[in-house]
């Protein structure tokens, strides 16, 4: 019955998350981290059917992308690349194609499923650097080419009932992108990162209304190019939406992550660890259709603002747009 059930009202559309949860765990500028920013993007790590592995073996494609357009005030120093910046500005448009499988365990409470991620960066940074003599120049780097690879050899699901999901899954980046400590702009952070993450779906069926929020921590390794290491950070985000007939949904993000620690290395041990949170909140809109033999097509686009920040990018304009294809 659960089986049954399930599968009518979110499976078409279950495989969205874990496609899309590459580009939530987002780009960096290079960035409390190093670079202001670290991997994931306040505000895009949620997707709706965030804790759904369906219990049927498909595969699914994504494209994603996510634009950002961040500042830090001048009147504060920021870690790029092993030196410092009096404030910064960072651009970012990242773009991710993802392929996900899931397994066939069967019928059951529990589901599996892994994913792979190819992205793509283009990046822009401009800052005020201190040179000789305590001169302050403004300089501007852009790079752009393959970014990181990011995977999830495992994710999880567990069923509780027919409305209530739970996914759990570790996610890892590889510094596979390039990078070079001299410039400020890099399509690689440089570092492993892993982040254990546990995502959970409520529906509510009679009213229309869902349900999503993931939380996660992301851990660092030391940039070995610049001696940085960022500390742990901890990442939530709660997206409710209203689904109506058509296909069409309308909802709210609501999204933060806080610094657990204070960074490590000689520029961080100089900016007093810059340690770092931020909050966004905005709207977001859905779009699910099914198409011929089983396959289906989901569309989203959000806008999620920030309205809070510390030693990290403030960015009002913050846009992410994805399509997910499960066959």
């Amino acid at each position: 019955m659960m089986r049954k059930c399930t599968r009518r009202i979110v499976w078409r559309n279950a495989m969205a998350p874990w496609l899309a949860m590459a580009a939530l765990a987002g780009p960096s500028v290079s960035m409390a981290t190093e670079g202001a920013l670290g991997r994931q993007i306040t505000g895009t790590n949620v997707q709706p059917n965030a804790g759904i592995v369906s219990p049927e073996p498909i595969w699914a494609v994504n494209f994603a992308q996510i634009y950002l357009d961040g500042n830090i005030g001048g009147g504060r120093e920021v870690p790029v690349g092993g030196r410092t910046s009096l404030g910064l500005n960072g651009k970012v448009a990242f773009t991710l194609a993802t392929v996900l499988k899931t397994w066939d365990t069967g019928p059951g409470r529990w589901n599996f499923a892994s994913s792979f991620t190819l992205p793509y960066v283009w990046t822009k940074v401009d800052s005020k650097l201190t040179g000789p003599g305590g001169r302050v120049t403004g300089q501007s780097d852009t790079a752009s080419n393959l970014f990181d690879l990011y995977f999830s050899p495992i994710i999880a699901g567990y069923h509780f009932s027919e409305t209530s999901h739970m996914a759990l899954s570790l996610n890892i980046w590889a510094p596979t992108g390039k990078y070079n400590a001299d410039d400020m702009a890099n399509p690689s952070l440089n570092n492993w990162t892993f982040i254990p993450q546990v995502a959970y779906t409520k529906i509510f069926p009679e009213s229309g209304f869902q349900l999503d929020t993931v939380a996660g921590v992301q851990f660092y390794t030391r940039n070995s190019a610049t001696e940085y290491r960022n500390a742990p950070i901890f990442s939530l985000d709660v997206m409710g939406r209203k689904t109506f007939s058509n296909g069409v949904s309308a909802g709210l993000i609501l999204g933060t992550i806080q610094q657990l620690g204070s960074d490590k290395g000689p520029t961080a041990d100089r900016l007093n660890g810059f340690k770092g949170r931020d909050w966004a909140f905005g709207p977001i809109v859905t779009y699910d259709t099914k198409l011929a033999d089983k396959r289906s097509l989901s569309l989203s686009l959000r806008w999620v603002p920030t309205v809070s920040s510390t030693n990290r990018l403030d960015s009002s304009s913050t846009f992410m747009g994805t399509a997910t294809l499960v066959f």
